[in-house]
């Protein structure tokens, strides 16, 4: 991505530049061991129209780098390389299997008088290696759980052409999903956002799940969400990450619509029996009228006793409300027609409690204003997660409201947190006058940004106490 910010009186510009993908591949060294036979360890490379043997060096480089570093540490491998110009990233997520991720840094172009070539700086500083590290883990786990459920072709008792082509498919789509420039602190966490509901509208929807799970007897988890929070999951909490992830980054954004609730809906309404109901699949079949509809739900891999188990993917959307239903066989259109006339009707009903519950919250809240301090808080044991520095983050965008230098520094304080086990806390000046806060307490972590220049560290210190008693105050934080 480009950058321009105005330089001076004199017109001139210098030309800011983000990081961004400059190749990903994937290889096993013990597929091509013999001389000739290396571009047969390449199971992946993008982009696809490298030359033949400019692959196969950038292959055989990160495979000498790895050798290299194993003398060092024979279980802990080289994890990244940092140049001058880019920075590579390196993940073996099954045995003999590399993942290779090679960014560009960060760069400013600066303009020079009487014509000459413009002076390139690359900040090889700003990028934080924890942050891309978990996107390469993370590109994995979309592999895994959303495409075969395993690299090692043999798992499958699969050749090793099929891996190939399985993971040409599933690079060619995922790899345009990466927006390097919107990393930050969460996709570290990898967390999920929980949208907070009153106990009987909880009930309801348990209630809901049994009768839909009984009924429905192909069906084997079900999950909810309402605008892009999770309400409710079956699944065990690793794969509900991924499914997250993959459902609020990727699929919600293409199929995205403004949508009013309940009677302002513009959605023309189905009858089913005496109710109206405005559900409908955003997997599988567009239109349950139509002769031709499809009937192809995507496949997901769950975790299982013995690995991993493949099922197919329904979600069913009504208004905001999103109810994910994972079943175990392939859907036929009587199934289809079953789920929408059982499910349509009742999660109308169940959109309009969870709306009038949403618009209860944001009155409780209190009217938007800009607030003095601003956080990121992330719990391990269950994986929530909030932020108030986060305007809006999809797969394509991530609008922060604070600068990129803050950003930075929250970083740097994750990875000081990263190295030891004990809690901690730690209290940072800006050079913009911020106060930057970091506490990790009981497996949770709290971020906090204060606009406060004139403060000191007992003021900044009480402030923290009294965010931590507002919005935390059901959570223990160590002092």
């Amino acid at each position: 991505m480009l950058m321009i910010s105005p330089k001076m009186a004199s017109g001139m510009q210098e030309k800011q530049y983000t990081p961004s993908l400059l190749s990903f591949f994937i290889y096993n060294p013990t597929f091509g061991p013999r001389e000739g036979e290396e571009e047969k360890k390449i199971l992946f490379y993008h982009p696809s129209d490298v030359e033949k043997n400019e692959k196969i060096r950038n292959v055989g480089l990160c495979e000498a780098i790895v050798q290299f570093t194993r003398t060092f540490c024979p279980t802990k491998p080289a994890k990244s390389l940092h140049t001058q110009k880019n920075r590579q990233f390196f993940f073996e997520p099954e045995e003999n299997f590399w993942m290779v991720m090679v960014v560009r840094n960060p760069m400013i172009e600066k303009p020079n008088k009487d014509g000459k070539p413009p002076t390139v700086e690359y900040q090889e500083e700003e990028m934080l290696d924890t942050v891309y590290g978990a996107v390469v883990r993370q590109c994995y786990s979309m592999y895994k759980h959303l495409w075969a459920g395993k690299l090692n072709p043999f798992f499958f008792a699969s050749p090793v052409s099929v891996c190939v082509r399985v993971l040409s498919r599933w690079g060619f789509q995922y790899l345009q999903t990466l927006h390097l420039q919107s990393c930050d602190l969460l996709d570290v966490f990898g967390g999920i956002s929980f949208f907070p509901l009153d106990k009987m509208t909880y009930l309801k929807i348990q209630s809901f799940v049994n009768r839909v799970e009984e009924s429905l007897s192909l069906i084997k988890y079900t999950a909810f969400l309402y605008n892009d929070q999770l309400i409710w999951s079956g699944l065990e909490q690793d794969d509900m990450r991924i499914l997250y992830k993959y459902l609020t980054t990727s699929l919600f954004p293409r199929h995205s619509e403004p949508e009013l609730a309940g009677r302002d809906s513009p959605m023309r309404p189905e009858v089913a029996g005496n109710l109206l109901h405005y559900g409908r699949f955003l997997t599988g079949p567009a239109n349950l009228k139509d002769p031709e509809a499809k009937f192809r739900f995507p496949k997901i891999f769950v975790s299982a006793e013995d690995g991993y188990e493949e099922l197919h993917l329904i979600v069913y959307k009504v208004h905001s409300l999103l109810c994910f239903l994972i079943a175990s066989v392939e859907l036929t259109r009587e199934f289809c027609e079953q789920l929408d006339s059982l499910v349509g009707p009742q999660l109308t009903l169940l959109a309009s409690d969870i709306c009038e519950q949403f618009t209860i919250n944001r009155r409780i809240s209190g009217p938007e204003k800009e607030p003095q301090f601003k956080f990121i808080y992330f719990n391990h044991m269950n994986l929530a997660e909030k932020s108030t520095i986060h305007m809006r983050k999809t797969a394509s965008v991530c609008l922060t409201s604070v600068h990129p230098d803050l950003m930075k520094i929250l970083g740097d304080i994750n990875c000081d947190f990263a190295r030891v086990d004990e809690d901690e806390e730690i209290i940072v000046k800006a050079m913009t006058d911020y106060w930057v806060v970091g506490k990790k307490s009981d497996q949770r972590e709290l971020y906090v940004i204060l606009n406060q220049k004139n403060a000191n560290l007992i003021e900044v210190n009480e402030e923290v106490k009294r965010l931590c008693a507002t919005q935390f105050n059901n959570i223990f934080f160590l002092d």
